[in-house]
C-alpha cells in the first residue's frame, strides 16, 4: 500500500518569505543587488586550498530580482511582493507569479531566505 502524501492547504503565494541574517548584501547606485555568500564547510575549505576557490562567492541579482530583495522583510507576501513588482515593471514581469515563484524556489533552494 502506497503512503499518501500529507497535503497542506497552504497557499504557496500566501507564504512571506524573509532574508536570513549571515548573507551579507549590498546594493550599487543603479539598485542591482550583488549578496555576498561565505564558502564554509570541509568541502569548500578543501576546495579553496587545492583548486583555488574563493572564500567569497559573490551572486549578482537582476534588475527584478534585486528590487523583490530589498523588499524581503517577512512581513509581505509573494501577492504583496507582487503587486509592487507589477507596479514597478508592469507588462515586462510577466508572468509574475510563476516567475516569482520560481525565484523564492531558487533563493530557499539556496538557503538565502526563510519563510515566516
Amino acid at each position: 500500500m502506497m503512503k499518501k502524501k500529507n497535503i497542506t492547504s497552504e497557499n504557496y503565494l500566501d507564504r512571506k518569505p524573509c532574508r536570513i541574517s549571515g548573507i551579507n548584501w549590498y546594493a550599487d547606485d543603479k539598485g542591482l543587488v550583488t549578496l555576498e555568500v561565505e564558502n564554509r564547510g570541509i568541502f569548500n575549505r578543501i576546495a579553496q586550498k587545492f583548486f583555488k576557490k574563493p572564500e567569497i562567492s559573490y551572486v549578482h541579482l537582476d534588475e527584478t530580482g534585486s528590487f523583490v530583495w530589498q523588499l524581503i522583510d517577512g512581513s509581505k507576501s509573494i501577492i504583496d511582493l507582487g503587486e509592487d513588482v507589477e507596479r514597478k515593471f508592469g507588462e515586462a514581469a510577466m508572468p509574475l507569479y510563476e516567475r516569482l515563484m520560481k525565484y523564492f524556489c531558487i533563493l530557499d533552494s539556496y538557503g538565502f531566505i526563510t519563510w515566516q
